[in-house]
Parts: C-alpha cells; sequence; structure tokens
C-alpha cells in the first residue's frame, strides 16, 4: 500500500515509509528492530483509517531480529540525528497534508521518542501515543514545552523506564505541571503485546483496545 520516500533532514536526508494521501498526518515511529514489516505494516493499517502516515528509518538502512544487536543500535543511535529526522518528517506530513497538526505515535524504543519529539514539536504536536516504550536516560525531555494531548499505553509486566509505577509517576509529574496526560497499564500484559509477528508476548484483546484509543485520539485532536 505505502512507499518507500525520501525526505529532509536539517540539512540532510532521511528515507522513511508512507502510505495515504490527504488524511491527517501521523509519524510512525519504529522499535529498536528498525524500521521492519511490522512498524510498516502499521503505516498501512494508519492509512486504511483515512490517516497519511510516515515511518521514518532512523537506523538509516539497518534492520535486526537480534536482540544484542538491536541492542547495540539503540545506544548508538544519535538523539540529536534523530529528534531532526523526526522533525523532518512532521514537516513532510505537513506538507502533504496542507494539515499544520500532527500525531505521533511509537512502540519500544519510539515510545520513549515519541514524547521526545512531542517536547522537541510542540508547534506541530497536537497528539501523541507512546506505546510500552521506556527513554535512554540521555534523552532531551522538556515536559514544559509540551502541548500535545498524550495517551500512552504501557505493559503491568514490563520493566526499567517503561515500569507501571515509573510510567505513572510520569503521569502524575505531567498532570501536576498542567498537562493532559493519561497512561494506560493493561493487567496481564508484557512489552510489545501490540506486536503481532511475536506470538510468545502479543495480546490481541488489549491490542484492539488500545488500537482503538489511539484512533479517537488522533481523529479528535487532529
Amino acid at each position: 500500500m505505502g512507499e518507500m520516500v525520501e525526505f529532509k533532514s536539517n540539512g540532510g536526508t532521511c528515507a522513511g515509509y508512507i502510505a495515504g494521501s490527504g488524511g491527517p498526518g501521523v509519524v510512525v515511529i519504529q522499535e529498536w528492530w528498525g524500521l521492519n514489516d511490522h512498524i510498516k505494516d502499521i503505516v498501512d493499517r494508519f492509512a486504511a483509517e483515512g490517516f497519511t502516515a510516515l515511518a521514518p528509518d532512523l537506523y538509516h538502512g539497518e534492520v535486526t531480529t537480534e536482540p544484542d544487536s538491536a541492542g547495540k543500535l539503540l545506544m548508538s543511535m544519535n538523539l540529536a540525528t534523530a529528534g531532526k529526522d523526526l522533525s523532518g518528517a512532521i514537516d513532510l506530513l505537513q506538507q502533504r497534508t496542507g494539515n499544520t497538526k500532527v500525531g505521533v505515535t511509537g512502540f519500544c524504543m519510539g515510545g520513549g521518542l515519541t514524547l521526545m519529539v512531542a517536547c522537541q514539536r510542540p508547534d506541530a504536536v497536537a497528539a501523541a501515543a507512546p506505546f510500552y516504550g521506556g527513554m535512554r536516560p540521555d534523552t532531551p525531555i522538556n515536559w514544559e514545552a509540551l502541548t500535545a494531548v498524550v495517551e500512552g499505553h504501557y505493559a503491568e509486566n514490563d520493566r526499567g523506564t517503561a515500569a507501571p509505577e515509573a510510567i505513572k509517576a510520569t503521569e502524575a509529574e505531567l498532570r501536576a505541571l498542567g498537562k493532559d496526560a493519561t497512561f494506560h497499564v493493561y493487567p496481564g500484559t508484557h512489552h510489545a503485546f501490540f506486536n503481532d509477528t511475536r506470538a510468545e508476548v502479543y495480546d490481541a484483546a488489549v491490542s484492539k483496545t488500545a488500537w482503538e484509543r489511539t484512533l479517537a485520539l488522533f481523529r479528535a485532536q487532529l
């Protein structure tokens, strides 16, 4: 359904997978595996729902199925460059759709980056839907700048910065700042519960609920 495109990224270029035309723009941010078929399928799903969706290739051509390699790619990723690539993706969607408002969603690594770019581009990001995404300790976050409505989706059995207690602390911090933030923690679920290519963690019922909530968020805010 979609196609690969190249777009400007602060003096350079970045590739990405795009689908849909004319509907509100949505940036889809990859897991730590890279821009793989699962992420492209999510882009296609958004297009089928009437959105124009774009997944930028933040690893610039590298994809893996091995956790060790994925961890190395994640840790070696330059967050400043990733921020520029994401900003370029937002610019492209604004040009394609004629709409200044953009939604952002991301999974695993992309969940943390969803919140990062929402803080970096408050002029454009009107809605953010992070999925079970922790953040690298060096991720630049300025919650004060955030203007998007945030609705996140997290797993009860996750750990680290995506663990329920950490997520609820972040939700409380955002609400104390007057931000519109709701973080759902789904009982009995594990990290990557939305990834239907991973039978060991995929939860079809919860994925359906999270997907419907995300569509409703974007339709209401974009």
